[in-house]
């Protein structure tokens, strides 16, 4: 298709101004709308952001399984009678209580020697008239023992180089002692358990 070059005129008439106006102001337009159209697509995305992370926000974690309450630890007050009523036991068989009180700096080793006789032997008869002992452990001391997972940290306390978790292996230095039964004798109404030991007068 050739174009006849003299068809197009060389003068602008008042027409062909409007037209160019008219494709100036709708070029303008679709601009415009074009702009208008992307500015609310952005609104529209940064909302439903806002609202994702507002709902991710208020969404309440979920409510733990409804299990057993936990029991109160009871704390139980210890009375210091036993305690007492003991070292009182240990006073009247050993002169426990009168030998550490004793300054023992300026005595020779054999005066301490003869006096630890006589509190080892009457401490020992205390323990086996009033307490019954017995291993916390059953193996021989210095042999080899393996602590499994789990295991009771009261009655086994673990020294020197730990590393990880149980199971241990280690050497038994110490096999514990465990009370089994106590049998003190009993306290007349209104004695008092703190006089440990009473005064002595000679007449």
């Amino acid at each position: 298709m050739q174009i006849d070059l003299n068809v197009i005129p060389t003068t602008l008439d008042l027409a062909h101004v409007g037209l160019a106006a008219l494709a100036l102001f709708l070029l303008f337009t679709t601009m415009l709308l074009a702009l208008i159209s992307v500015s609310a697509l952005r609104r529209r995305a940064r909302s439903q952001s806002n609202e994702v992370a507002a709902s991710v926000v208020s969404v309440s974690p979920p409510s733990p399984s409804r299990t057993e309450p936990q029991r109160p630890v009871v704390v139980r007050e210890a009375t210091p009678d036993a305690a007492l009523q003991l070292l009182g036991l240990f006073q009247q068989e050993a002169r426990f209580i009168d030998f550490l009180q004793e300054e023992i700096a300026g005595h020779s080793d054999s005066d301490i020697g003869a006096a630890v006789r006589i509190v080892h032997e009457g401490c020992r008869k205390v323990l086996r008239q009033h307490v019954e002992l017995e291993p916390v452990r059953p193996e021989s001391e210095s042999s080899r023992i393996t602590l499994p997972k789990g295991f009771d940290a009261s009655l086994v306390r673990v020294s020197g180089h730990i590393v990880g978790d149980p199971p241990f292996v280690g050497t038994l230095i110490h096999r514990g002692w465990r009370a089994s039964s106590m049998h003190l004798p009993q306290l007349a109404e209104g004695h008092d358990a703190s006089i440990l030991a009473p005064a002595e007068v000679e007449l």
